[in-house]
């Protein structure tokens, strides 16, 4: 299927979320799918070709190696709150990062951060007890960096934890 197809089909399904959103209030659970799909685009990142693979996305080094990335998404209604959490991380698996795509209101990104793989761990350690591994989305802003913005003289909003 050609980039274009691609592409084309993911702002189809933006468009269908966001307008299933604003006729039930519900969310469609498709934006993990289109975050894979932005980061990978917005960052030149490489697919990976595992579907079981506890990663999303490999980044490539100047060496010839690879950083493995899980990419996980938010979707924001209105303002980033304390209580909006990241997906659990596959902590079992083999990975190195964490992406997190900041969607809005329109499935669109604004936003992406990402954290190494050991801040995170830090975190959860101290997050418990939540034993499920999440983290909440301001929490995983402060361990990471932005690395990517729909605004690039402004970062996103960051909402502290209670």
């Amino acid at each position: 299927m050609s980039l274009y197809v691609i592409e084309k089909l993911m702002a189809e399904a933006r468009k269908l979320a966001a307008e299933y959103r604003r006729a039930t209030g519900k969310t469609l659970p498709i934006s993990g799918e289109i975050a894979i799909n932005d980061a990978i685009r917005l960052l030149a990142l490489e697919p990976s070709n595992e579907p079981t693979a506890a990663y999303d996305a490999l980044r490539r080094n100047a060496e010839g190696g690879a950083t493995r990335l899980q990419i996980k998404a938010r979707v924001v209604f209105d303002e980033i709150k304390s209580s909006h959490r990241v997906g659990e991380l596959k902590l079992d698996r083999p990975w190195e990062a964490v992406l997190l795509v900041l969607l809005d209101e329109n499935y669109e990104p604004f936003a992406i951060y990402e954290a190494q793989r050991p801040a995170i761990e830090l975190a959860l350690e101290d997050a418990r007890p939540n034993k499920r591994g999440t983290l909440t989305v301001p929490r995983f802003q402060r361990i990471g960096e932005l690395v990517w913005s729909h605004d690039p003289g402004k970062a996103a909003p960051e909402t502290p934890d209670p």
